[in-house]
């Protein structure tokens, strides 16, 4: 059976088109999955995304545990409330999965990794842990809204408490403030300034309803998926997995090779991979011409070799097909990608396309 969230029934009565994902059941959209896309880029949209899996991580031995397994170092969390992105790795260096870690004390951590893969992450975090003096709880009472967008910022910090709005309005990327069981993360996945809220699911739709009345539009999964990739953020599944690593990935800042002598699950691998180079990269894809990149077109390269589109889509802000893909390390610039047997000539770029509202210079330059 399909799990709902404690905010299903705001989601059907707001006319939600309700879709099965990662064994939930999720507003895909309210009417307009453009119209939601245009909203975060311009104003301030809210997505439910209590779907995500949030485990907590305590005990002596938490930030060792956490060190071992993440290929970024948590001893970089220099202070309560601040936070990293990064990727837990299999010893060949492919990516179980990637997630945000927050420090929420001296001997605890709270991570927020994909629904899609909770059963291997649950599964992977309990083999690895054995080793360690600390303990690992899923925190499934929790709900999570994020509010992305220009005016995200101030129309929610206009309904949070007073204490919480005091520390959330100093708030810098990638960190996050702690009250009354809520924690409220300068984080997000579109691209956009806003916040990732985590706060009790019995509160989650009085929270709902506040950002509603201060005009914030909901959003579906649809739109999340057209503004991360314009911003050119990798989802799990598509743009990496446990055969690719996070160098082949564009995410080799992620990893933290300094110190040399902290060992973490997949170091040996991505030591041999920097050492040699790698033999793919993940770039961006702009179609010269009109159409819709797709998963699994084959993108090829004169002189170079194929490569394949591992996320594509119609941006509604450039009006443009884009995608990332996987090829052959290359300077080329230019690219053709076959669709139904046709070779469509296309441009290679860096994988980031619009982020806080503006298109980058190379996009632009086209």
């Amino acid at each position: 059976m399909l799990k709902k969230t404690a905010l299903f029934d705001l989601h059907t009565q707001a006319g939600a088109k309700i879709v099965p994902f990662a064994g939930w059941e999720m507003p895909i959209h309210y009417g307009s999955q453009v119209n939601e896309h245009h909203v975060v880029r311009q104003d301030a949209g809210m997505f439910d995304v209590s779907h995500m899996t949030i485990v907590d991580i305590k005990g002596d031995d938490a930030e060792s545990f956490l060190r071992n397994l993440l290929a970024n170092d948590v001893a970089r969390l220099d202070v309560i409330g601040r936070a990293l992105y990064t990727c837990m790795l299999n010893e060949k260096g492919g990516v179980v999965d990637d997630l945000i870690v927050y420090k929420l004390g001296d001997n605890f951590f709270r991570l927020v990794v994909n629904a899609g893969t909770r059963d291997k992450d649950i599964a992977w975090l309990e083999k690895q842990i054995k080793s360690f003096n600390a303990t690992m709880t899923e925190q499934s009472s929790l709900a999570m809204i994020a509010v992305q967008g220009p005016n995200a910022i101030d129309k929610t910090l206009a309904v949070l408490s007073d204490s919480l709005r005091e520390k959330a309005s100093t708030l810098k990327p990638f960190h996050a403030a702690l009250a009354d069981g809520w924690l409220v993360a300068n984080t997000g996945y579109t691209g956009e300034a806003g916040f990732e809220i985590l706060l009790p699911e019995l509160e989650a739709p009085a929270l709902w309803r506040a950002l509603l009345n201060e005009g914030v539009q909901p959003c579906g999964l649809g739109a999340r998926d057209t503004l991360r990739l314009e911003a050119g953020l990798n989802l799990y599944g598509q743009d990496m997995d446990d055969t690719i690593s996070p160098l082949e990935a564009n995410l080799a800042w992620t990893v933290a090779f300094d110190p040399e002598d902290r060992d973490f699950v997949g170091r040996t691998a991505l030591d041999e991979q920097r050492d040699s180079g790698i033999k793919r990269e993940l770039v961006g894809v702009v179609l010269e011409g009109k159409g819709v990149l797709r998963r699994g077109q084959k993108v090829l390269i004169d002189g170079v070799g194929e490569g394949v589109i591992t996320s594509g889509t119609f941006s509604p802000t450039l009006s443009k097909g884009i995608g990332l893909a996987l090829v052959p390390p290359n300077e080329e610039l230019r690219c053709a990608v076959d669709m139904r047997g046709k070779e469509i000539s296309a441009f290679i770029v860096k994988p980031s396309f619009v982020r806080k509202g503006k298109v980058a210079k190379a996009i632009k330059e086209l």
